[in-house]
């Protein structure tokens, strides 16, 4: 048995969605624990491929139970989408259950959200629009709306018939914007309400029951580590927890119940939005990995910002979420450079550093120092196996591991859930991994296989 939190170890887009499927294998329930539509996860499998926002990877697994926590905000709307979309692929959504206690996103939430966006000006931050942060905001305030309070038509009635003339108040004389109706909101989410109902549970005492059971259960989040409301570059950041403390919060399991942490990393580093990125590439060579690894967002389609691998941001991860194995994706987006390079630390006001700075103005004047690395020029595509690597590839795999000081046990070579190296399966298999602390090195360790 083993409880296991996939979190993004950079600033997101990691290509957890594959990870997390691959893992729903071995898993008997994936649970969701924070974020909203604003999140995206793409998963690949034959010729299909699978785009959720809300719905945990999992579902691609007929016997897998697939949770969204109470950390999380659900827009019904969206939601709905996602399971019919799915019914129409073939892919049952019976498994699929949901906080009664997760706050739901309005109307009045998405209109907010974009209308103060664009109000920021030249100080906006790269929100999606999609009401997550008004969402999250209300759930402060205790104003929110819940999944429960969904379920009861009466309460919906009453709360919703204030709460949408509050709300335009502000839509009105802030924004100068139309108001929203509210008898139309009520019956719009009262509709919602019925689809959803048999979905609806208490869920931290369903998990809590699968623990006590000895189940392996996955928990999934959304965004990455730099992306964290408290940990990241804030004000640059979303809304909610994405680092590993949050899967607690948002699912209503205790911390001692975790057994392991995963975190995902691409082998670049890429962000969506506003915000100091310190190894951000803007010629040639950025323009090669966005285009060779398909970087647009995929709940925006924005083309995302891309740079060279950053270890001083892997090894705050590596603290903040307490990593104890890696997944590192796209590693086969490297195959055509001549050489590579990796920021081992940053020169901020001729100091040479190797944390992570707190403050956002100071981060943004941190500059790079590189190691270069020579590449491997060669397709690794193909590769199932560590020893099917070229050693340009293995060797710059050992760099990152020594770097971020925390083993690797997924490689990711391409989309399909068949382009991965497995050196240690994070569920079932024993607490080995690509580099050892003794120094072994990535050919003298087998790899292992799961069925993908």
């Amino acid at each position: 048995m083993a409880n296991v939190i996939v979190v993004g170890a950079q600033w997101g887009d990691e290509g957890k969605g594959k990870i997390t499927d691959l893992l729903s294998n071995s898993a008997d329930m994936v649970v969701r624990y924070q974020g909203g539509v604003n999140a995206g996860h793409t998963v690949v499998v034959k010729d299909q491929t699978f785009k959720l926002h809300l719905i945990p990877s999992g579902i691609l697994y007929p016997d897998t139970e697939c949770i969204i926590g109470c950390g999380t905000v659900i827009d019904p709307k969206v939601l709905l989408g996602e399971l019919d979309q799915l019914r129409e692929l073939g892919i049952s959504t019976a498994n699929l259950l949901i906080s009664e206690t997760a706050h739901v996103t309005m109307p009045y939430h998405r209109l907010i959200d974009q209308a103060s966006e664009e109000r920021r000006g030249e100080h906006k931050i790269g929100t999606t629009g999609r009401g997550i942060g008004p969402t999250y905001a209300d759930k402060s305030e205790r104003t929110g709306i819940r999944m429960i309070d969904l379920m009861d038509a009466d309460s919906l009635r009453k709360r919703l018939r204030w709460t949408v003339d509050y709300k335009n108040v502000i839509l009105e004389k802030l924004y100068n914007l139309p108001p929203l109706d509210p008898q139309a909101v009520i019956e719009e989410y009262l509709a919602y309400a019925e689809r959803l109902r048999p979905h609806v549970i208490d869920s931290s005492l369903r998990i809590y029951d699968a623990i006590q059971r000895k189940r392996n259960i996955l928990f999934e989040g959304a965004q990455g580590t730099l992306l964290d409301l408290d940990h990241g570059t804030y004000p640059y950041v979303t809304s909610s927890n994405p680092v590993a403390g949050g899967a607690c919060v948002g699912t209503g399991v205790g911390p001692t119940m975790i057994d392991r942490v995963i975190g995902v990393a691409k082998a670049y580093t890429t962000r969506v939005g506003e915000g100091p990125f310190p190894t951000e590439l803007h010629g040639e060579v950025g323009e090669m990995l966005c285009d060779r690894g398909a970087e647009f967002g995929t709940t925006t389609g924005r083309r995302r910002r891309c740079g060279w691998f950053d270890a001083v941001i892997g090894r705050y991860a590596v603290r903040i979420n307490g990593l104890d194995c890696l997944a590192i994706t796209k590693l086969d987006v490297l195959d055509e450079l001549d050489e590579i390079k990796v920021c081992v630390a940053y020169e901020v006001k001729n100091e040479r550093r190797h944390d992570f700075p707190s403050n956002s103005r100071t981060f943004a004047h941190c500059q790079p120092i590189y190691k270069t690395v020579p590449g491997w020029k060669q397709s690794t595509a193909d590769c199932r196996a560590l020893e099917d690597l070229p050693q340009q590839a293995l060797d710059y795999l050992k760099l990152l591991a020594e770097l971020m000081e925390v083993p690797i046990a997924i490689v990711s070579l391409g989309a399909s859930r068949d382009q991965t190296i497995i050196v240690e399966d994070p569920i079932h298999g024993p607490k080995r991994a690509l580099l050892y602390s003794n120094g072994t090195t990535a050919a003298e360790i087998p790899s292992q296989t799961i069925e993908v």
